[in-house]
């Protein structure tokens, strides 16, 4: 069996622009990509902490250093510039994969620079709880 867990996050990130009439995606800092492991067309859950609109999107590459990140498409309607946003990516692991596996996190400053990296541990080795009957 596998389940469906994070692979990585950006936390809150401030977004920079919303192009309506543009093909969808969003466009993200490489240099923020880097740092957490996403890739160009990954697909990303948006969660506006302004709104609290979550959508799914799939990314585009930014010029390293540029701290952008910009709605484009459809999603934009649901952001405006200076929003903070939270940029999810999961992942679908077995056990032995999860067991091993630590979320990369970016938690960012209001001008997309990364103010520190993180790592999630798993939850593995307690005792599940058992119920009655």
């Amino acid at each position: 069996m596998t389940r469906t867990v994070l692979h990585c996050k950006i936390h809150m990130a401030s977004v920079t622009a919303a192009k309506h009439d543009y093909v969808g995606s969003i466009t993200i800092d490489a240099e923020l990509l880097d740092a957490v492991g996403l890739r160009v067309n990954d697909v990303v859950t948006v969660a506006n902490c302004a709104n609290g609109a979550r959508f799914e999107t799939y990314v585009f590459r930014g010029e390293p250093g540029s701290r952008v990140i910009e709605l484009n498409g459809a999603s934009a309607h649901l952001v405006s510039e200076g929003d903070r946003v939270i940029i999810l990516h999961f992942a679908q692991m077995n056990d032995e994969e999860y067991a091993s596996h630590r979320p990369r996190v970016a938690l960012v400053n209001a001008d997309n620079t990364i103010d520190r990296l993180l790592r999630y541990e798993p939850d593995v080795g307690h005792e599940p709880v058992r119920f009655p009957g």
